[in-house]
């Protein structure tokens, strides 16, 4: 049996830059990345790179601080889309260049991990046919939460006589699927359903677009540069300035708690905060011409955009796409899917669509793609498929702390009243969210300092975060980091509770624990906020969160203007790696 001291499961942005922070932190320890796909890249592995797909960012806002995706070496111009393929070789070279390369096991896909009475992890490892035992001290757990596609079963498919898949398996079907003449039905209403749509119409395919009406409607879609100031969407959201205008739960971390208490916490300014999302909101509209034409309207988003979070998406695409939904390439019901027939969709409306492919943007399983063990050690986890961990008496006083800090919040958009979840899915409803401490350690190990998870927390600003919690993890790890609440809970809340803590500190990093993991369900309704962390301008808030933890400075611009009023980007995290050792050296 092998042993080592951490493993890392999953090769994308999180596995990558956990494994290389913590060999950087730890250059004598023995560390492994084991990766079920046959390449690095978690949604990016050449498995999933269909023709022409692209990333939401620019050059610019995609890489890691300390490798910048240069346009010399990898092609990408300033105010262009990345391509999955380019992303794909940047996260490979990135490997290579940092000497990480050779602890990369592809196409070891861990089974199970068995939590020992000593603290350790038991792995049990497929590679092939064989199967192997690994003993690991640590572990990093950097899956995310959309490695387990749900791919629904639909009365009649046995019939169906076409290829019926989900959109991220795109790349095995699409030289058989995208052929000029044909016609294609794509059932979603998700960014990738607007990529997979795209795909087939500039195929030169006539394309069914199925927008279930007992579903969450269609995502936002904003174009690159929004507001009537123009400014790049991406850099919006890490302007600090407007981060301000996102009531967060941890947006004191900061360092401007008077401006958000008054904005939040007051008449006028939450007037101000609702001024400002409905300009965002409506230019989105007015710029992607939702009302200009009877198709169009369809594509018109639910809800406010203040509702929703990381489902934020972006047009990406080299030519207009909706020149493809006003000359009837792409046609848009917003129905529900009924059944299937012989190469035919059938819609509840009654229409029937001859098709050649179904192709499926229906989500994720919530679930994990590999077994805890011993049985039962879930809801020790915190994982929102078991029972809950927390007290309810806490669960129900943090819902009305939170809703008493933030009032906005108590006005909850309308829900669809024929929303139907579709089963299997992270949709699906699930008892609470994750319960973990700062969105990366189960409570019931926080002592133990062997589990991390990387990848729940799901934002657009994906490089930030991922070297940001490496680096926190990697340092908690160490035994130089205690998660530490910036929170205290009530005395109310501290007396009714059943909780047995070693000390106070302890039952403080539950509650905060608790107004984390709960802030979700009621800020972000629309995107998965009931399930896991689920944020868009709060990023930068939460940096500064890990940040504090690790004793480094949060403003990280010279000057008060530059620190409020221009965006934060990876230039500005450059070396926190070294910043972070040299600091270790003089304490």
């Amino acid at each position: 049996m092998e042993a080592v001291d951490l493993v890392v499961i999953g090769a994308g942005w999180s596995g990558l830059s956990a494994i290389k922070t913590y060999c950087e932190v730890n250059p004598t320890h023995n560390a492994l990345l084991l990766e079920a796909a046959d390449s690095v890249g978690g949604v990016w592995a050449k498995h999933r790179l269909y023709k022409g797909l692209k990333s939401n960012n620019m050059l610019g806002t995609y890489e890691f601080s300390d490798f910048p995706m240069d346009e010399a070496t990898f092609g990408v111009k300033p105010g262009q889309h990345i391509p999955g393929e380019v992303i794909q070789h940047y996260l490979e070279a990135y490997s290579k260049r940092f000497g990480f390369a050779q602890n990369i096991r592809l196409e070891h896909r861990v089974e199970s991990a068995h939590h020992n009475i000593n603290g350790s992890w038991k792995l049990t490892v497929s590679h092939g046919s064989e199967t192997t035992i690994l003993e690991a001290k640590k572990m990093i757990v950097a899956t995310g939460i959309t490695s387990q596609a749900y791919l629904p079963t639909f009365e009649g498919e046995e019939s169906f006589n076409a290829p019926i898949f989900h959109c991220r398996d795109m790349l095995q079907y699409q030289d058989a699927v995208l052929q000029p003449g044909e016609r294609a039905t794509v059932f979603g209403g998700t960014k990738s359903g607007w990529d997979a749509a795209y795909a087939c119409a500039t195929t030169g395919m006539k394309v069914d677009w199925i927008i279930r009406k007992s579903g969450h409607g269609p995502v936002w879609m904003a174009p690159p540069y929004v507001t009537p100031l123009k400014k790049w969407l991406e850099k919006l959201v890490t302007t600090r300035f407007l981060t301000w205008f996102s009531p967060c739960i941890w947006g004191h971390a900061d360092g401007f708690p008077g401006i958000r208490s008054f904005l939040h916490g007051t008449w006028l300014g939450r007037k101000v905060v609702d001024t400002f999302w409905s300009i965002l909101g409506s230019d989105v509209i007015q710029l992607n011409g939702y009302d200009s034409h009877s198709e169009m309207k369809k594509l018109k988003p639910w809800v406010s955009p203040f509702w929703i979070a990381s489902s934020l998406s972006i047009l990406n695409y080299p030519t207009d796409f909706f020149d493809l939904v006003r000359d009837g390439t792409i046609t848009i019901h917003v129905e529900d899917l009924d059944r299937l027939s012989d190469r035919t969709v059938h819609l509840s409306s009654g229409i029937a669509l001859p098709t050649s492919a179904l192709i499926c943007s229906t989500g994720w399983r919530c679930t994990p793609n590999l077994k805890f063990l011993p049985e039962g050690i879930d809801r020790e986890l915190g994982f929102p498929w078991s029972a809950d961990p927390l007290p309810e008496r806490m669960v129900k006083a943090a819902d009305e702390e939170i809703l008493r800090r933030f009032p906005r919040l108590q006005d909850q958009p309308c829900p669809n009243p024929q929303f139907r979840p579709l089963s299997g899915t992270s949709e699906a409803a699930v008892p609470h969210p994750f319960r973990l401490a700062k969105f990366m350690v189960p409570l019931s190990l926080v002592r133990d300092r062997s589990l991390a998870f990387m990848g729940v927390t799901m934002t657009i600003n994906t490089t930030l975060i991922a070297q940001a919690q490496a680096l926190w993890i990697a340092a908690y790890f160490r035994g130089d980091l205690t998660p530490t609440a910036h929170e205290r809970c009530p005395p109310a809340v501290r007396a009714a509770s059943d909780l047995k803590m070693e000390d106070s500190t302890d039952i403080d990093l539950v509650w905060e624990t608790t107004l984390h993991s709960e802030f979700g369900r009621y800020r972000y309704p629309a995107g998965f906020g009931r399930r896991n962390p689920d944020f868009v301008f709060d990023a930068i808030p939460y940096v500064d969160l890990m940040l504090k933890e690790l004793g480094l400075p949060t403003q990280r611009k010279r000057g008060l203007l530059a620190r409020c009023f221009e965006p934060y980007g990876a230039e500005d995290y450059r070396g926190l790696v070294d910043e972070w050792k040299s600091k270790q050296l003089t304490r």
